[in-house]
C-alpha cells in the first residue's frame, strides 16, 4: 500500500496551495494538509504536525511548511519515508530579513494585510503568465481566510527558525529539492545549495514557475512528485 503523504502549505496558505495535488494524488493514496497555523515557533507547529500526521508519511512543504518539514525531520525521522522541500531554505533568519518583518506585523495589525500581501507576493514569487492575476487573488483571500494573528505568529516563528543544515547533511530518505525559476525569495541558487547538503538528492527547477510552482506550474510540478513517490525506500 502506498504510504500516506501529508502536505504543509506556506506562509498564510491554506490547501488550496495544494489543490492540483490533491486532485491528483488523493486517488491512490491518503493525502492530507497539515496547517502550519496555531503556534509561534517552528518547533511547537512541528509537534502539531506530528500529533496530526500517521505513523509513517512521505512529508511535503512549501516555504514556511518546508521550514516546518526539517524540523519535523529532525524530531521523528524514523516517522518520515520521504522528503520533498519546495522553495525553501534550511539556513536561519538574517538579521536584516527578520527586521524587515516588523514593519509588515504594523501593516497587518493596522488592517492592511490584503495590501501588504499583493505588494509582496506579486513582484517577488510569481512567474510572468495570464494566470498569474488570478493565483495572486487567490493567495490574498487564503492570507484574509486565516487572518493578521496568523501572520504574527508565523512571522515570529520564522524570525526564530533554526538551522537545519546538520539534519539534511544526515537524512538518508529519497529526498526531492524542487523551485521555481522565478522565485526571487528562495532563488536558484539557494536551492542547488540545499541539494548540495542533501545525500542523493534529486533537484528540479520548475520552468515558468515562482515562489508557487504547485499552482503555477501543476502538471509538471504533479509529475516531479509522482517521480519522487515511486523512487524506492532506503532500507534503514
Amino acid at each position: 500500500m502506498n504510504e500516506p503523504l501529508v502536505f504543509l502549505p506556506g506562509m498564510m496558505c491554506d490547501a488550496r496551495l495544494f489543490w492540483p495535488q490533491l486532485m491528483e494524488f488523493g486517488r491512490d493514496r491518503a493525502v492530507m494538509v497539515a496547517p502550519v497555523t496555531g503556534a509561534s515557533s517552528i518547533g511547537a507547529i512541528a509537534a502539531q504536525v506530528l500529533d496530526a500526521s500517521p505513523n509513517r508519511f512521505a512529508l511535503a512543504g512549501l516555504s514556511m511548511g518546508g521550514i516546518v518539514a526539517m524540523e519535523v525531520l529532525r524530531r521523528a525521522p524514523e516517522r518520515v519515508t520521504r522528503l520533498a522541500l519546495f522553495d525553501t531554505s534550511p539556513l536561519p533568519e538574517t538579521p536584516q530579513v527578520a527586521a524587515d518583518r516588523e514593519p509588515q506585523i504594523v501593516a497587518v495589525r493596522s488592517g492592511r494585510l490584503a495590501s501588504m500581501m499583493r505588494e509582496e507576493i506579486g513582484p517577488r514569487c510569481l512567474a510572468p503568465g495570464p494566470n498569474r492575476g488570478e493565483i495572486l487573488n487567490l493567495v490574498v483571500d487564503m492570507a484574509e481566510t486565516l487572518g493578521p494573528d496568523v501572520f504574527v505568529a508565523q512571522s515570529r516563528a520564522l524570525q526564530r527558525r533554526p538551522d537545519q543544515q546538520k539534519v539534511l547533511r544526515t537524512t538518508r530518505v529519497p529526498t526531492l529539492v524542487l523551485c521555481g525559476e522565478y522565485d526571487q525569495i528562495y532563488p536558484v541558487k539557494r536551492h542547488e545549495f540545499m541539494a548540495e547538503l542533501i545525500p542523493n538528492a534529486d533537484l528540479h527547477v520548475v520552468e515558468g514557475a515562482g515562489h508557487l510552482p504547485t499552482l503555477e506550474q501543476p502538471t509538471l510540478t504533479n509529475k516531479i512528485l509522482r517521480d519522487w513517490l515511486e523512487t524506492p525506500l532506503v532500507l534503514r
